[in-house]
Formats: structure tokens, sequence, C-alpha cells
């Protein structure tokens, strides 16, 4: 291929692959995979590679900036990103009406109603219609350019689409003076940055599977993610991009306009967002929106209704940091604040030490809430929290609740900094912090706080499920010293338990009887339970098929892991350092005396190459036996839903999963189905 070859098949590559990019993250409508957009991708990569003179700002393959940035230059904004006032009640936006109904009469207005995205503001300006900078809100007049973490965000077009005259023509704006400005003049646009609550999940479980601490929310680590000075980490964390402002005169009259242009210009807008007449249309549209919040791919924390006419939104101007024409309407109930009357650490199972804020009682959502994890040392910095003082807690779904907040203002003079300990609080052992690491560790062996909770995970649910035995009456049976490790939960007998509080004769006999029925484990489920640093459920499972055995585990080289499928050299390293400890040497050999560990059964490979994610209740099945299933017939399991999917397998009160699966052509089935699938 000479050069004039190759630069007209690159320039047809760009095209394409723009093309492509906006079927996916704008219309959510594919029409090749990702493996054949990849291809195209990796095709112009290698032109480019060969012929470099030809490498735009604009090509898709410039995403990923090069070496890390050494800071953030700041950016002024030519229009300020203003600020929203909130209102919570029908009876507060009423009022909002009727404070604007002074400037502009009500009967002249009309509204639009869009998606409260929890996300972090962003400013894009495209110069001749190439993305020329992504800068943050900072403080609404100042923001920092991250221009080349903003790059990476697929969602986010290097190079605005050209629509059709007709396009144009269709939402009621002048083509010619649309095209002109998109092909010579700037344009800036303004949405907002955020992470899907599937990615962020999927983040977290990445950190648990390696003892690290895990993230607070989607929000704070969509901030975080975009603040990295290394484009090549923000381009993993996968985050979105939904546009919601226009702030260059392209000819619109009307707000509606600014999200259908917004739309034909590449970006992915709010495909809940309406013109709304009234106020019955807005509290229909909250309700609506307000019974669906939790099953959305994003968080969300209320809607946005602004004037929809942008003159007589002009009109109404701005008091302090917030347009008079719009107001956030916001959704009640998950957040709230109390005092912090302490700060307390608790020591994990892997001897992670995870601060916890001791709350005056305060209800959210219906629940009464005393504690939220401020999850590690620099969330506490970050946050700048103090006994002592009023903080803004939240609680979404079954998340355990964390401090959003402090509200420094309300301070006392006697509030007091929480020092992270040296020591760890309930053996005085060393604490280190790892390079690179969040999480403060507890490095003895011999911690009584680790020893208990790694009790407590080797009985739970997904390891031996011994019905009966919780973490109250371990505490009982280790202080009393009738258990020094787990092998001793297998030696005891009724006699042993009827002193303790609590236990008489048929409750001693029922819980022994529980303990004599979970001795036959199967070894994916023993391997869980020994509590080995980076395995987590599907790695038990991956070196269960793979070594079949526990002694064949036990016999294995750091190398050997390593070539499990899915098993990462952290794992590995793990693994055989558990192994090779003289006390957890000893241990085994005291387990596989009282215990039958099942190996696996011959894997069928009837569901290879084949991914199933499980969403609501099954009827006659067990998450768990599903699980097993198809892991017994070469499936994979996963815990989000991607185009990767082969299929759903939708049960009762199926959620944001079950959408996703919809949005993405997906196939689902129903638990019937997945039954006759297995057979």
């Amino acid at each position: 291929m000479d050069k004039k070859q190759a630069k007209l098949r690159v320039e047809k590559l760009k095209v394409e692959i723009n093309h492509h990019r906006y079927l996916y993250h704008v219309l959510d409508k594919p029409e090749i995979s990702d493996s054949a957009w990849d291809s195209l991708k990796h095709e112009l990569s290698e032109l480019e590679n060969k012929f470099p003179e030809f490498i735009t700002p604009d090509s898709p393959t410039q995403r990923v900036g090069g070496k890390p940035l050494p800071f953030f230059k700041k950016v002024a904004h030519r229009a300020p990103m203003l600020s929203l006032e909130d209102v919570f009640t029908t009876e507060e936006f009423e009022a909002w009406l009727t404070r604007i109904s002074k400037i502009v009469p009500t009967d002249k207005l009309d509204f639009f109603g869009e998606l409260k995205v929890d996300g972090f503001a962003m400013s894009l300006t495209y110069k001749k219609s190439v993305l020329n900078i992504g800068a943050t809100r900072g403080d609404g007049k100042t923001g920092e350019d991250v221009t080349e973490n903003i790059k990476t965000i697929q969602s986010i077009p290097l190079k605005l689409r050209e629509p059709k005259e007709s396009e144009i023509k269709n939402i009621g704006l002048n083509a010619d003076k649309v095209l002109k400005l998109i092909s010579s003049g700037e344009i800036e646009i303004r949405g907002e940055v955020f992470m899907t609550k599937s990615v962020f999940e999927s983040i977290n479980k990445e950190q648990k599977k390696l003892g690290l601490a895990e993230y607070a929310n989607p929000r704070n680590t969509a901030a975080g993610t975009v603040r990295q000075l290394d484009p090549s980490i923000v381009a993993k964390r996968k985050l979105d991009f939904l546009a919601y402002g226009l702030v260059t005169d392209l000819g619109q009259t009307e707000h509606n306009q600014e999200h259908l242009l917004l739309k034909l210009l590449g970006f992915k807008t709010d495909i809940e967002a309406r013109e709304l007449k009234n106020i019955k249309d807005v509290t229909n549209f909250w309700n609506e929106i307000h019974k669906k919040r939790e099953k959305m791919a994003w968080e969300i924390d209320g809607l946005v209704i602004s004037v929809n006419n942008n003159q007589i939104f002009s009109k109404l101007g701005v008091v302090g940091k917030a347009p008079r024409g719009a107001v956030a309407f916001k959704f009640p109930g998950i957040e709230a604040t109390t005092k912090v009357l302490d700060i307390i650490i608790q020591v994990g199972r892997t001897g992670v030490l995870t601060p916890v804020a001791v709350l005056d009682e305060v209800d959210i959502n219906g629940v009464n809430v005393t504690r939220a994890t401020l999850h590690n040392e620099d969330e506490i910095k970050r946050l700048d929290i103090r006994m002592g003082d009023t903080v803004i807690v939240q609680r979404a779904g079954d998340v355990i609740p964390d401090v959003v907040s402090v509200l420094k203002n309300l301070r006392p003079k006697n509030s007091k900094e929480f020092k992270f300990p040296k020591k760890c609080p309930v053996c005085d052992g060393e604490v280190i912090r790892q390079e690179g690491e969040a999480a403060h560790k507890c490095i003895n062996k011999k911690c009584s706080a680790k020893h208990r909770e790694g009790l407590y995970h080797f009985v739970s649910k997904k390891a031996f499920n011994i019905v009966g035995l919780g973490p109250e009456i371990i505490d009982k049976l280790v202080d009393e010293s009738l258990v020094k490790d787990s092998s001793d939960i297998f030696k005891l007998e009724p006699k042993h338990l009827l002193g303790l509080e609590g236990f008489a004769e048929v409750s001693a006999k029922k819980l022994v009887s529980s303990i004599q029925k979970s001795k036959k484990i199967s070894l994916a489920r023993f391997i869980y339970a020994l509590g080995i640093i980076h395995v987590g459920e599907e790695t038990a499972n991956l070196l269960a098929v793979y070594f079949n055995s526990i002694e064949n585990l036990t016999l294995t080289s750091e190398e050997d892991l390593k070539k499990v499928p899915g098993v990462g050299e952290k794992a590995a390293k793990s693994i055989k350092q558990w192994l090779e400890d003289k006390d957890n040497k000893e241990l085994l050999k005291k387990l596989v005396k009282e215990i039958d560990i099942q190996s696996p059964p011959k894997i069928s490979k009837k569901l290879a190459g084949k991914t199933f994610v499980l969403t609501g209740t099954l009827e006659t099945l067990s998450r768990d036996s599903a699980k097993e299933k198809i892991r017994l017939m070469g499936g994979d399991i996963s815990s989000s839903v991607s185009k990767e999917t082969t299929y759903v397998v939708a049960g009762e009160n199926a959620g944001s999963k079950f959408d996703k699966a919809g949005k993405l052509g997906v196939k689902i089935i129903s638990e019937k189905e997945f039954l006759n699938l297995m057979d």
C-alpha cells in the first residue's frame, strides 16, 4: 500500500469506527460485534504506526495518551458552570414557581425534565469539530484541563458527528448555520462524567479479590478517576458521559432542541428526558422515575426541571451561583445528617483495618443507622472528618452506609482529629501500608481479630454453611477455648456446649448435628473456606476444577498456579505463600482428617464458551445451585451484563440487569428455559 492509498484508508477507517461508536454508545444499536470494532481499530493503529504523518488528534487510536501528566493546568470557563437550587417536595417546587412567576407569568412557562445523574460535571470544547479541551467544573469559574483523561471515554466523540441537513431541519434549526459552526467554529458542550453501577461493582469485586479496600461509591470513584494524572488508569475504569447542555448558540430556542442536537452531534443523552407542560406532568415524571430509580444503570439523586424556553430561561437570570430557571427536584430518603460520636477500627479476616464512624442514631429511608464505613485513611483525610462533626450519611439499597461529607461550619471547638493507628488495636501487632495500596494491614499472623473473622468466614453460607453457628456463638467457643482453630469445630460434642450461655440439651444436639452434616463438602467450597487472600468463590472453583484434589493443590508450584485460567500473578503468589506456611500445613492435615472433601464431578463441555448472568429470585433453584449447574457444564458466570453475555436468566423481581440485557439485545431466558438448557 502506497502513501496515497494509506491516507485514503486511514480516513475511511476513522469514519467507519466513529460511525460504529455512535451506533453503540449513543443510539444503543450496535451493528457489529466488539471484536469486529476492535479489528477495525487495530488496522487503523497498524497503518498509523507505518505512516505516523497521518495521525490526527481526533483519531480513535489517540484516546489513551502516553506519559502521565505532571499536573493539571487551570482553565477559565467562558460561561460560569452553575449549581442548582434543591427542592424536595411538590410544595417547594410550587414555591419556586411562585417566585419565578413574579418575573415571567406562569401561563407562558413549560418545562423540560431530565435525570440528575450523580456524577462529575464537565465542559467540552470543540474547535473545527475536534475535541480541544475537557475541563472540570472547579469553582464554577475556573476548572482543570483533564482533556487527556476525557479522551479515554468512548461515549465522548473525539470529533463531532456531522448531521445530515434533513436531521437538523427536523428539529427546527438552520442547517447552514449549524454545519458551518461545526466545521469551522468553536462549540462548547456540558455534561456529566459518571460510572455505571455495574462497572463500580466490578471494580470493587476486583479490589476485594486482591484484598484491597473497596471504593466508597460510583460518584467519588468517577471523580477520583477523572483526576488521575495517568490516562491509562482512567481508560481501565470505563467511565461514561451524558451530555445535557449546549453553551454555544446554534440557533436553539428550547432546551429540548439542545438534547436533540447533542444526540445528532454524537453524544449520549438522557433517554428519559422529556417536555413537561405543567406541575402535574412534573410530579408524574418524578413519581415514575422515583419508582424505577434503583433499577437504573447509574446512580441518580433526582430530576433537573428547567424552563424549556431558552429566552425566558435567560431572562430569569442567576441568583448567587444558581440559575433561577432550573431546580434540582431531589428524591428523599437516602441521605441524612447526624453526629459522629466516635471513630473506631475494625480488623478484617485479611488483616485490613477499616475505620468506622459511630453515629448518633438516625433514620435513613426507614432504617436506623448507627455506624458508617470510612473505608480507609485516605478517605478520612479527604473528608477531613473528626469526632464531634456533623456529617451527611448516605444509604442506597443494601449498601453499607457511608459518610458523604462533613458540615465543617457546624464543627464544635472540642472536635478531635483521628490518628490512624500504627499498631493493631486488637493484638498490638505491626500495621503496614504497602506501596500503591489504600489499606493498612495488621501483619501479625496470630492476631485474634483476624482469627475470629477467619472462623466467621469458614462457617459462612458460601463455605461450610454450618447453620446455627454464627459470629456470636463462635466468639463464645473461642472465649471458652473450645475452638482454637477451624478443625476444632468438628470435634465439638453436645456436652461441650451445655455449659455455654443459651445452650440446653436440645439446642446443643441440634448444633452438633448441623456441624456433622457440613463435613461433606465440595473441594471448591473447602478452598474458599480456607480464606486465602485473593481467592474468592470463582477462583476457588477454578482451582478445584484444575487440580481436582486438595493433595494436588498442596503439591503445586507458583508457576503451575499461574497456568490456571483466571488465576493471576498476585493470587498465585498468595496461594503458594498460604500453602507453604507451617501453621497452615498443620491445619490442613487436621481438617482433612475430620471432613469428607468431594472432588468436582467431570465437567461437561455443553456450555463451554457461554456466559450467564443471574437476576431476580429463582423458584426451584438457589442462586448457588444454579451457578453450580452452569460450572458443571463448562459455562462461565458473570455478575454484570455486557455484549459478551450469552444468556440472562431472569427470575421474579429481576432488576437493572434485565433492563440492560434488553437494551443490549442479550437473550433473556426464564428459569424453565434455563433448566431445559441444562438437560
